[in-house]
Protein backbone atom coordinates (compact mmCIF):
# COMPACT_ATOMS: atom_id res chain seq x y z
CA UNK A 1 0.00 0.00 0.00
CA UNK A 2 1.64 3.46 -1.29
CA UNK A 3 -0.44 5.09 1.86
CA UNK A 4 1.55 3.25 3.92
CA UNK A 5 5.14 5.02 3.00
CA UNK A 6 3.52 7.98 4.41
CA UNK A 7 5.28 6.78 8.13
CA UNK A 8 8.62 7.75 5.92
CA UNK A 9 7.89 11.16 6.87
CA UNK A 10 6.60 11.67 10.55
CA UNK A 11 9.18 13.07 12.86
CA UNK A 12 10.18 9.97 14.62
CA UNK A 13 12.92 7.97 14.70
CA UNK A 14 11.43 4.76 13.82
CA UNK A 15 8.02 3.94 12.84
CA UNK A 16 6.65 1.04 11.35
CA UNK A 17 2.66 0.20 10.07
CA UNK A 18 0.53 -2.36 8.70
CA UNK A 19 -3.26 -2.79 7.62
CA UNK A 20 -5.09 -5.87 7.53
CA UNK A 21 -8.33 -7.00 5.92
CA UNK A 22 -11.38 -8.27 8.50
CA UNK A 23 -10.46 -11.86 7.18
CA UNK A 24 -6.87 -11.20 8.36
CA UNK A 25 -5.11 -10.67 5.12
CA UNK A 26 -2.19 -8.68 5.44
CA UNK A 27 -2.69 -5.82 2.62
CA UNK A 28 0.38 -4.07 3.31
CA UNK A 29 2.95 -3.27 5.75
CA UNK A 30 6.18 -0.60 5.99
CA UNK A 31 9.09 -0.49 8.36
CA UNK A 32 10.74 -2.58 10.70
CA UNK A 33 7.43 -4.91 11.70
CA UNK A 34 9.42 -6.94 14.12
CA UNK A 35 11.04 -4.26 16.02
CA UNK A 36 9.77 -3.77 19.43
CA UNK A 37 8.10 -0.89 20.60
CA UNK A 38 6.81 0.36 23.73
CA UNK A 39 2.95 0.21 23.72
CA UNK A 40 2.07 2.65 26.66
CA UNK A 41 -1.90 2.22 26.56
CA UNK A 42 -2.31 0.07 23.46
CA UNK A 43 -1.08 -1.95 26.38
CA UNK A 44 -4.89 -1.54 27.73
CA UNK A 45 -6.84 -3.40 24.98
CA UNK A 46 -4.53 -6.46 24.86
CA UNK A 47 -5.18 -6.40 29.06
CA UNK A 48 -8.95 -5.85 28.56
CA UNK A 49 -9.04 -8.95 25.93
CA UNK A 50 -7.19 -11.20 28.43
CA UNK A 51 -10.31 -10.01 31.15
CA UNK A 52 -12.65 -10.99 28.97
CA UNK A 53 -11.60 -14.69 28.52
CA UNK A 54 -11.14 -14.75 32.38
CA UNK A 55 -14.92 -13.79 32.20
CA UNK A 56 -15.63 -16.66 29.61
CA UNK A 57 -13.60 -19.27 31.99
CA UNK A 58 -16.23 -18.14 34.80
CA UNK A 59 -13.45 -17.03 36.91
CA UNK A 60 -15.10 -13.41 36.73
CA UNK A 61 -18.44 -11.46 36.12
CA UNK A 62 -18.75 -8.12 34.28
CA UNK A 63 -20.81 -7.34 36.77
CA UNK A 64 -19.50 -8.28 39.70
CA UNK A 65 -17.88 -5.58 42.50
CA UNK A 66 -14.49 -4.87 41.34
CA UNK A 67 -12.71 -1.86 42.69
CA UNK A 68 -14.01 1.28 44.72
CA UNK A 69 -17.21 0.66 46.26
CA UNK A 70 -20.02 0.48 43.67
CA UNK A 71 -17.31 -0.13 41.15
CA UNK A 72 -17.40 -3.22 38.84
CA UNK A 73 -15.30 -5.24 36.60
CA UNK A 74 -17.53 -3.57 33.57
CA UNK A 75 -16.72 -0.13 35.20
CA UNK A 76 -13.23 -0.57 35.15
CA UNK A 77 -12.94 -1.88 31.78
CA UNK A 78 -15.28 1.54 30.59
CA UNK A 79 -13.29 3.37 32.74
CA UNK A 80 -16.43 4.82 34.90
CA UNK A 81 -15.53 3.20 37.81
CA UNK A 82 -14.74 6.48 39.44
CA UNK A 83 -10.95 6.26 39.53
CA UNK A 84 -8.63 8.75 39.14
CA UNK A 85 -6.60 8.76 36.26
CA UNK A 86 -3.40 7.96 37.60
CA UNK A 87 -4.22 7.80 41.26
CA UNK A 88 -5.91 5.21 43.38
CA UNK A 89 -8.33 7.88 44.38
CA UNK A 90 -12.30 7.99 43.82
CA UNK A 91 -13.31 11.41 42.30
CA UNK A 92 -16.63 10.48 40.88
CA UNK A 93 -19.37 7.86 41.81
CA UNK A 94 -19.15 4.77 39.43
CA UNK A 95 -21.22 4.88 36.24
CA UNK A 96 -21.61 8.88 36.45
CA UNK A 97 -18.65 9.70 34.32
CA UNK A 98 -16.01 8.96 31.87
CA UNK A 99 -12.33 9.25 34.13
CA UNK A 100 -9.76 7.65 31.83
CA UNK A 101 -8.16 5.77 34.41
CA UNK A 102 -4.68 4.02 34.18
CA UNK A 103 -5.01 3.18 38.18
CA UNK A 104 -8.55 1.29 36.92
CA UNK A 105 -6.57 -1.08 34.90
CA UNK A 106 -4.24 -1.88 37.69
CA UNK A 107 -7.03 -2.56 39.73
CA UNK A 108 -8.52 -4.84 37.04
CA UNK A 109 -5.45 -6.75 36.72
CA UNK A 110 -5.08 -7.21 40.08
CA UNK A 111 -8.98 -8.36 40.62
CA UNK A 112 -7.92 -11.01 38.17
CA UNK A 113 -4.95 -12.19 39.48
CA UNK A 114 -6.79 -12.65 42.47
CA UNK A 115 -9.82 -14.43 40.92
CA UNK A 116 -7.60 -16.83 39.02
CA UNK A 117 -4.62 -17.12 41.32
CA UNK A 118 -2.32 -15.96 38.24
CA UNK A 119 -0.16 -13.17 38.42
CA UNK A 120 -2.13 -10.75 35.58
CA UNK A 121 0.87 -10.31 33.16
CA UNK A 122 1.45 -14.20 33.35
CA UNK A 123 -2.47 -14.56 32.44
CA UNK A 124 -2.38 -12.14 29.75
CA UNK A 125 0.26 -14.31 28.26
CA UNK A 126 -1.31 -17.67 28.70
CA UNK A 127 -4.72 -16.51 27.58
CA UNK A 128 -3.91 -14.05 24.68
CA UNK A 129 -0.19 -13.68 23.82
CA UNK A 130 0.53 -17.51 23.48
CA UNK A 131 -2.60 -19.07 21.72
CA UNK A 132 -2.13 -15.76 19.53
CA UNK A 133 1.60 -16.47 18.77
CA UNK A 134 2.15 -12.90 19.67
CA UNK A 135 5.86 -14.46 20.42
CA UNK A 136 7.78 -11.03 20.73
CA UNK A 137 5.06 -9.01 22.90
CA UNK A 138 5.69 -8.96 26.64
CA UNK A 139 3.93 -7.16 29.82
CA UNK A 140 5.92 -6.14 33.11
CA UNK A 141 4.54 -4.25 34.83
CA UNK A 142 1.44 -2.58 34.41
CA UNK A 143 -1.81 -3.77 32.57
CA UNK A 144 -2.33 0.14 31.74
CA UNK A 145 1.09 0.88 30.21
CA UNK A 146 3.67 -1.35 30.12
CA UNK A 147 3.12 -3.62 26.96
CA UNK A 148 6.09 -4.28 24.76
CA UNK A 149 5.43 -5.30 21.03
CA UNK A 150 5.80 -5.36 17.43
CA UNK A 151 3.67 -4.11 14.53
CA UNK A 152 3.69 -8.23 13.35
CA UNK A 153 2.27 -9.14 16.67
CA UNK A 154 -0.31 -6.72 16.77
CA UNK A 155 -1.12 -7.37 13.57
CA UNK A 156 -2.31 -10.73 15.10
CA UNK A 157 -4.18 -8.88 17.50
CA UNK A 158 -6.44 -7.38 14.89
CA UNK A 159 -6.85 -10.27 13.31
CA UNK A 160 -8.40 -11.89 16.59
CA UNK A 161 -10.74 -8.95 17.35
CA UNK A 162 -11.79 -9.05 13.72
CA UNK A 163 -12.55 -12.65 13.71
CA UNK A 164 -12.42 -14.08 17.30
CA UNK A 165 -10.91 -17.55 18.26
CA UNK A 166 -10.34 -17.22 21.62
CA UNK A 167 -13.48 -15.14 22.45
CA UNK A 168 -17.35 -15.62 21.31
CA UNK A 169 -18.02 -13.02 18.61
CA UNK A 170 -20.63 -11.78 20.67
CA UNK A 171 -18.22 -10.71 23.79
CA UNK A 172 -16.37 -9.16 21.16
CA UNK A 173 -19.04 -7.17 19.79
CA UNK A 174 -19.96 -6.22 23.24
CA UNK A 175 -15.86 -4.92 23.62
CA UNK A 176 -16.96 -2.36 20.59
CA UNK A 177 -20.29 -1.25 21.82
CA UNK A 178 -20.41 2.13 24.10
CA UNK A 179 -20.54 0.81 27.95
CA UNK A 180 -22.67 3.27 29.64
CA UNK A 181 -23.62 5.31 27.00
CA UNK A 182 -24.04 9.63 27.08
CA UNK A 183 -21.12 10.17 29.89
CA UNK A 184 -19.16 13.07 29.13
CA UNK A 185 -15.03 12.97 29.95
CA UNK A 186 -11.95 13.63 28.58
CA UNK A 187 -10.18 11.91 26.02
CA UNK A 188 -6.88 12.33 26.93
CA UNK A 189 -4.78 14.58 23.85
CA UNK A 190 -7.85 15.64 23.02
CA UNK A 191 -9.85 17.29 25.46
CA UNK A 192 -13.14 16.90 26.50
CA UNK A 193 -15.79 14.94 24.66
CA UNK A 194 -19.74 14.64 24.45
CA UNK A 195 -20.20 12.01 24.81
CA UNK A 196 -16.65 10.16 25.00
CA UNK A 197 -17.72 6.58 24.28
CA UNK A 198 -16.16 3.47 25.26
CA UNK A 199 -16.58 -0.52 25.21
CA UNK A 200 -14.89 -2.63 27.16
CA UNK A 201 -10.90 -1.75 26.58
CA UNK A 202 -11.38 -0.23 23.13
CA UNK A 203 -12.08 3.54 22.68
CA UNK A 204 -15.24 4.03 20.37
CA UNK A 205 -14.75 7.13 17.75
CA UNK A 206 -18.23 7.97 17.41
CA UNK A 207 -18.23 11.66 16.75
CA UNK A 208 -15.46 12.76 18.93
CA UNK A 209 -13.54 15.65 17.28
CA UNK A 210 -10.61 16.10 17.48
CA UNK A 211 -9.53 12.49 17.42
CA UNK A 212 -6.56 10.84 16.37
CA UNK A 213 -8.25 9.01 13.33
CA UNK A 214 -8.93 10.17 10.44
CA UNK A 215 -12.16 12.33 9.21
CA UNK A 216 -13.51 9.65 7.03
CA UNK A 217 -13.60 7.13 9.76
CA UNK A 218 -16.42 5.10 10.53
CA UNK A 219 -18.18 6.38 13.70
CA UNK A 220 -18.16 2.73 14.46
CA UNK A 221 -14.48 2.83 14.44
CA UNK A 222 -12.66 1.15 17.78
CA UNK A 223 -9.29 0.88 18.77
CA UNK A 224 -6.57 2.37 20.93
CA UNK A 225 -3.72 4.86 20.93
CA UNK A 226 -0.63 5.08 23.01
CA UNK A 227 1.26 8.29 24.69
CA UNK A 228 4.78 6.38 23.30
CA UNK A 229 2.81 7.59 19.79
CA UNK A 230 1.14 3.98 19.05
CA UNK A 231 -2.00 3.50 18.11
CA UNK A 232 -4.15 0.54 16.75
CA UNK A 233 -7.97 0.96 15.07
CA UNK A 234 -10.56 -1.38 13.62
CA UNK A 235 -13.04 0.50 11.40
CA UNK A 236 -15.72 -2.79 10.60
CA UNK A 237 -17.42 -0.19 7.81
CA UNK A 238 -13.99 -0.61 6.04
CA UNK A 239 -13.71 -4.15 7.05
CA UNK A 240 -10.00 -3.45 7.75
CA UNK A 241 -7.42 -2.79 11.00
CA UNK A 242 -4.20 -0.66 10.62
CA UNK A 243 -1.51 -0.93 13.04
CA UNK A 244 1.20 1.69 13.95
CA UNK A 245 3.98 2.34 15.98
CA UNK A 246 6.85 4.53 16.62
CA UNK A 247 9.49 5.24 19.07
CA UNK A 248 8.51 8.83 19.88
CA UNK A 249 6.11 10.16 22.50
CA UNK A 250 2.65 11.40 21.42
CA UNK A 251 2.38 14.77 20.74
CA UNK A 252 1.23 17.81 18.32
CA UNK A 253 3.10 15.95 15.63
CA UNK A 254 0.81 13.13 16.10
CA UNK A 255 -2.27 15.21 15.89
CA UNK A 256 -0.75 16.33 12.61
CA UNK A 257 -0.09 13.44 10.57
CA UNK A 258 -1.93 10.46 12.31
CA UNK A 259 -5.59 11.58 11.11
CA UNK A 260 -4.15 11.93 7.19
CA UNK A 261 -2.37 8.90 7.33
CA UNK A 262 -5.41 7.18 8.36
CA UNK A 263 -7.64 9.01 5.27
CA UNK A 264 -4.80 7.99 3.02
CA UNK A 265 -4.96 4.48 4.29
CA UNK A 266 -9.14 4.31 4.07
CA UNK A 267 -9.01 5.79 0.80
CA UNK A 268 -6.77 3.54 -0.58
CA UNK A 269 -8.62 0.54 0.95
CA UNK A 270 -11.99 1.98 -0.83
CA UNK A 271 -10.39 2.17 -4.42
CA UNK A 272 -8.61 -1.17 -4.01
CA UNK A 273 -12.09 -2.77 -3.18
CA UNK A 274 -13.75 -1.15 -6.25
Amino acid sequence: MQSLAMIENWPVPTAAAAVLRADGTVVGTHGPTAHRFPLASVTKPIAAYAALVAYEEGAVELDEPAGPEGSTVRHLLAHTSGLAFDEHRVTAAPGTRRLYSNAGFEVLGDHIAKATDIPFPEYVRQAVLEPLGMVSTTLDGSPARDGVSTVDDLVRFAAEVQAPRLLDPRTVLAAQTVAHPGLKGVLPGYGHQNPNDWGLGFEIRDHKSPHWTGASSSPATFGHFGQSGTFLWIDPAAGAACVALTDRAFGPWAAEVWPPFTDAVLAELGRSAR
